[in-house]
């Protein structure tokens, strides 16, 4: 069976800077790493290749330094990998960005099945993987928390919603999104890192995938950030000095006396004031 994993390369958490003016994040200079929730899809992509035999094929879309995602999911046991780069693409919103990779899996050819993160941590939108499937027509099993069986036609998993998880069944080919439940991803091995230093990894743009001027970048995003701020923090502060025990009673004094205008502290008869809320 073959797995396609698309993947994406974003800044590492702590380091995820904005530019206010222009309303798109800035990435260079920031350590960029595989986006965490696309680790599980890609563990649940190997683990199932272990069971069933066959394939899997790692993608992603970003700018030539997003060759080194991929060549680490390669060295954790991907067999290949596609890189979609072209100045084309700047700009490119979930709607721009799931069409791309759709019109790459299409190239690829015959597949099984899609697995895609839940969702990526610097866009936190969850909507390029159900993206995807609406653009190839496939059938959705979105919060995927494990399979529980697979066919080479048809899968069965169990899927995280509100109440509890939902047993589900789904004909191949279709495409899944998981969530951290489905597998605890593996670290690369010494071996896998040699291989992927050497695996020749294909560079596709907008013209190897058929897309025109209206398909790709900008002028094919519907979104627009129209606007990004920094909220600002303001908090009303009454400082007492205590400079002496004198003093520094008669602020704890001042202290309680606060509290129990809020209903925090009991009166001093042991009963909460009332007339205030907590």
């Amino acid at each position: 069976m073959r797995y396609l994993i698309p993947i994406k390369q974003v800044p590492e958490t702590n380091a995820v800077k904005m530019d206010e003016a222009t309303g798109t994040m800035i990435r260079e200079g920031v350590e960029a790493i595989i986006n965490p929730l696309d680790l599980y899809a890609l563990e649940l992509g190997l683990r199932l290749r272990e069971r069933t035999g066959g394939e899997v094929v790692v993608l992603t879309m970003g700018p030539p330094k997003a060759m080194e995602a991929l060549r680490e999911a390669v060295a954790m046991g991907a067999d290949s990998a596609v890189l979609l780069s072209d100045k084309g693409f700047a700009g490119s919103d979930t709607w721009a960005t799931s069409l791309a990779l759709a019109a790459a899996i299409r190239k690829l050819g015959a597949y099984d099945l899609v697995i895609c993160g839940e969702r990526a941590t610097d866009g936190d939108t969850g909507q390029v993987g159900p993206g995807i499937a609406a653009w190839l027509d496939l059938p959705l099993i979105s919060y995927v928390a494990g399979v529980t069986g697979l066919t080479p036609r048809a899968i069965q998993a169990r899927r995280l919603v509100e109440e509890g998880y939902e047993e589900l069944e789904m004909d191949l080919p279709g495409l899944i999104t998981v969530v951290k439940e489905a597998a605890d991803p593996r670290l690369p091995t010494l071996r896998g890192k040699q291989r992927a230093k050497g695996l020749a990894i294909p560079v596709w743009g907008c013209d190897d995938l058929g897309l025109t001027q209206a398909q790709r970048g900008l002028a094919a995003s519907p979104t627009r950030v129209v606007k990004i701020f920094r909220p600002k923090i303001t908090r009303q502060v009454h400082l007492v000095r205590a400079p002496d025990a004198a003093a520094a009673a008669a602020a704890a004094a001042e202290l309680a006396a606060w509290l129990r205008q809020r209903n925090v502290l009991p009166a001093p008869g042991g009963r909460k004031e009332a007339g205030h809320g907590a």
